[in-house]
């Protein structure tokens, strides 16, 4: 399954919210791996104050808020089949 990285740190509220709609959004059909920021010095150099990041095949995707529509395009390409329910 494709995997969507999400950057971000311990206590962003952005990263939060950013991360709740993006799982469901997703949920089924594309991974996705947070990474905090604070375990690393060079994605806290990278990304101090830009949290919270999506990178999809190394392609930072958006930034701050969810591009709900480049979301959609990556599911659609690389999603796996959402399970009946």
């Amino acid at each position: 399954m494709s995997r969507l990285y999400v950057y971000s740190r311990r206590g962003c509220h952005l990263c939060e919210l950013l991360v709740d709609e993006l799982v469901s959004l997703v949920q089924g059909r594309l991974d996705v791996e947070m990474r905090d920021i604070d375990t690393r010095e060079d994605w806290r150099r990278e990304f101090d104050v830009r949290i919270p990041v999506v990178e999809f095949e190394g392609r930072v995707i958006c930034q701050y808020t969810l591009d709900r529509a480049a979301i959609d395009a990556i599911v659609a390409a690389h999603g796996a089949a959402r399970e009946p329910q």
